[in-house]
């Protein structure tokens, strides 16, 4: 496939992981097995799992806690996780605990994903013009993007948390675009998001390429169907 002139990437698992959430989930319910009884350690990290799905999934509590401080992120998922244990009959403090060591491990597993900057430098290197568009509150993406050294591998950054708009709202697309000064034809969207980076771009004539870095293939009954899917993002480097 030719390359396009400009590539809009999404930063969260897509560039950078902090580790599987359900996985890291298990793995805390593990160490708390014994405050959870009797309720068994899977049963708790996956029904915390469909807890903080349908809270993310919510556009207006998703965007309102994503543009919050870094405590306002972590006092949304605390909330989430008390109320999933209150419904099952365990204490606040209880909840509070597993929230901070869920908090802990993710952050310590962060780590960017295998071949994305050797990727990026390659599209830099062959004058693909690149933006770096992210939600999220502006100090949590910057602290990330400064971490991983990324921002003098893009021609523009734009963090929802900066702007006061963020994907999937039209206007955060048109205005990485216009940055770049390409038009929706000439661009690609890349990301692990099926709304936000798929279908979303998709409607304004984006190509839209999905980032399935865990492998677990579209799911059952999605109306998405992207223009591309890859496993990392040496994928969409020409042969």
């Amino acid at each position: 496939m030719p390359l396009p002139r400009a590539i809009l990437f999404d930063l969260d698992d897509t560039i950078i992981t902090e580790g599987e959430r359900l996985a890291i989930l298990h793995l805390v319910a593990q160490e708390f097995s014994a405050s959870l009884s009797p309720h068994r350690p899977a049963a708790v990290a996956d029904a915390l799992e469909i807890a903080l799905h349908a809270f993310w999934s919510d556009p207006s509590q998703a965007k309102s806690a994503r543009l919050a401080s870094r405590a306002g992120i972590h006092e949304a998922r605390q909330m989430v996780i008390t109320g999933a244990f209150g419904t099952m009959g365990m204490p606040a403090d209880l909840a509070a605990a597993f929230s901070d060591r869920f908090t802990q491990l993710r952050a310590a597993s962060a780590r960017m994903l295998d071949g994305a900057r050797a990727t990026l430098e390659t599209f830099r290197g062959m004058g693909v013009r690149m933006a770096l568009v992210t939600n999220g509150a502006s100090d949590i993406q910057r602290a990330k993007i400064e971490r991983f050294e990324l921002a003098a591998l893009f021609d523009h950054i734009q963090v929802e948390g900066e702007h006061g708009f963020g994907k999937p709202e039209d206007r955060a697309y048109f205005h990485a675009m216009a940055a770049l000064g390409v038009e929706p034809s000439g661009t690609w969207m890349v990301g692990d998001n099926l709304e936000w980076e798929v279908a979303a771009p998709q409607r304004l004539g984006i190509h839209a390429i999905w980032h399935d870095h865990l492998g677990r293939g579209l799911p059952a009954g999605s109306s998405v169907r992207p223009d591309r899917i890859i496993r990392g993002l040496p994928e969409l480097l020409p042969l």
